[in-house]
């Protein structure tokens, strides 16, 4: 993340200043720093966490160096600093951390090197400790703007026993020039700043208590409540953090932590590419998930229920109802049990075309795309299963009803994709209905192997194909055009199969589009026949399969879609409109 974490201060001497900051850096050090950064030296000290490399030998960026640093330092000079406003002492090279994934460093040190940074972490300092500032004066606000940047802070207090009123001014500054990811990673921000403000004020509480122990300032303070404040101060007023947490590795954890946040918070949040709105059967899919979620939850409440009304059973009864199961009618056993998942028999659009031919394939792809019933008849559970996973690529997600596998007959309503065993029988009415399409699935004697080209597809040469149908397709009927489309995009062998899966869901989408227009012009606008035959020729769907097409796949779409044009239709400003 490209931003600066910041520890500022309000000193009672100076008012705000910087304590602490940790930047990022994608640029490769200067040479001086990379050479006295090297493992060769043996002067670091390195740590590794989290695929970041810690050192402590950053000779450039230290801003207290001598007189030379000290006045090209953007920084404040020695003589405006006390223990109160200095993190680092004098010499102090600072920390840098690797991150080996990005190529990335963190550096820490107590002000930005680069004057343009010092600017804007200065202003944003004295605001987040004067001006900007939450009720209570304790807590996360934001502010900024375009040219300074934009500023998440949060200012908290902590114990000293030597200041005003018992407590320092402190604030934790995260700043950043692009406002909408900041303001995204608020409740990021606002979790890991407050764990390490609690850390801190924790330590700083135990230093408090035992020096209000020892010696309590309160009473002291009554004695001289008559003497100026000023003039009683000690050298000891100015306290530094180290200090007030009694901790000498403060700044070490400070620069670890700042690094893992602009790590953390850079790579939680990823930018996705949006194509314009949610597809149809998007919808459709966060609808079913959402009737699947609600389903549980009622399913469990009603278990939860029966649970509490079952009768409390003797002891050893458990056992004896066990051991009257038989050992087959286990539910891992068998197959309901876990098993490997197997490939897929029917590979593609493409290769079921190869393996039933073309007229073949041509009838059964009708009669999918015109909502009509598909039955398989198979021993085959699984090539059954691959069959449908593949046949139901051609329909919108929302007019796709299987039932995988039956063992009795299930009427069209239900479903139109039908998986059944060969022995179970088909009404006749059914047979002879220009509304389903069987396909019987025989094991094939060697001389009738399945059409040229698939000889080498070793699960499917057992068997052979029938494809019936009461209303068989003339090979002449010109059919709907997304069939012609689907067909001529399989047989043009210069297109992959991935190529043609993206053919099919544009042609898919194509024709859901035309769906929208005539549900919103016939459901909802309720026009006239007439009207309507110009509109499905405008459309390019003025044929009758191409009209039954489009009024089967209209039961699709999703109840989203169909609610906001109901919605729109009634608000007064449609009817106003309308008018």
């Amino acid at each position: 993340m490209n931003a600066i974490v910041a520890l500022c201060h309000f000193c009672e001497l100076h008012g705000p200043r910087t304590l602490f900051c940790t930047e990022v850096l994608h640029a490769p050090l200067p040479q001086g720093a990379e050479d006295r950064d090297s493992p060769g030296q043996g002067e670091q000290a390195e740590e590794e966490e989290g695929g970041i490399q810690m050192s402590s030998r950053i000779h450039a960026h230290s801003p207290a160096e001598g007189a030379s640093t000290e006045s090209s330092s953007p920084g404040p000079k020695k003589s405006d600093m006390c223990e109160g406003c200095r993190s680092l002492a004098a010499g102090h090279p600072g920390y840098i951390s690797h991150d080996k994934e990005t190529s990335i460093k963190y550096v820490s040190h107590q002000h930005p090197n680069h004057p343009q940074l010092f600017s804007i972490v200065r202003q944003a300092c004295v605001r987040s400790l004067s001006c900007e500032v939450c009720p209570g004066r304790e807590g996360p606000i934001f502010f900024g703007d375009e040219q300074h940047g934009f500023v998440f802070s949060h200012t908290f207090f902590i114990k000293d026993s030597l200041a005003r009123g018992f407590q320092r001014w402190y604030s934790i500054i995260t700043i950043m020039m692009d406002r909408i990811y900041l303001i995204n990673s608020w409740p990021f921000l606002l979790g890991k700043v407050r764990g390490v403000i609690d850390e801190l004020q924790g330590k700083a509480l135990k230093v408090f208590e035992a020096e209000q122990f020892g010696c309590p300032q309160r009473a002291q303070r009554m004695n001289t409540a008559f003497t100026p404040f000023l003039h009683q101060r000690n050298g000891n007023a100015a306290r530094s953090l180290t200090s007030l947490t009694s901790d000498d590795n403060l700044w070490a954890c400070l620069h670890t932590s700042f690094a893992w946040l602009l790590k953390a918070c850079g790579s939680r949040l990823t930018e996705k590419l949006l194509e314009g709105a949610p597809t149809e059967d998007t919808l459709v899919q966060m609808e079913k998930l959402a009737d699947l979620e609600e389903e549980s939850e009622s399913w469990d409440n009603s278990e939860a229920e029966e649970e509490e009304k079952a009768p409390v059973l003797p002891e050893g009864a458990e056992g004896r109802q066990l051991s009257q199961c038989p050992a087959g009618s286990s539910s891992l056993s068998g197959r309901g049990g876990w098993q490997p998942r197997k490939p897929p028999v029917f590979k593609s659009l493409r290769h079921m075309r190869q393996v039933l031919g073309a007229p073949s394939f041509r009838m059964l792809a009708w009669h999918v795309l015109m909502g009509n019933q598909v039955i398989w008849k198979s021993r085959d559970v699984d090539l059954v299963q691959s069959a449908f996973e593949v046949l139901r690529t051609m329909l919108p997600v929302g007019c796709v009803r299987i039932i995988p596998y039956s063992s009795r007959y299930e009427e069209a309503y239900r479903c139109n994709f039908l998986g059944l065993s060969p022995h179970v029988p088909i009404p006749t009415h059914v047979l002879s209905s220009e509304f389903a399409v069987v396909v019987e699935v025989h094991a094939a004697a060697r001389s009738t192997l399945h059409p040229v080209g698939c000889e080498d597809e070793q699960p499917l040469s057992k068997y052979e194909f029938v494809v019936t149908s009461g209303s068989p397709v003339a090979a002449d009927r010109v059919g709907p055009t997304i069939l012609n489309k689907i067909e001529a995009a399989l047989t043009n062998q210069n297109l992959s199969v991935d190529v043609v899966d993206q053919c099919l869901v544009c042609l898919k989408e194509e024709w859901m589009n035309k769906v929208k227009v005539l549900f919103k012009f016939t459901k909802v606008d309720s026009r006239p026949k007439e009207d309507t035959q110009k509109l499905l020729s405008i459309l390019g769907a003025s044929e009758e399969d191409n009209v039954k097409l489009l009024k089967f796949w209209m039961t699709g779409l999703s109840k989203t879609y169909k609610s906001h044009l109901m919605s729109t239709v009634r608000s007064p400003t449609a009817s106003e409109s309308r008018n």
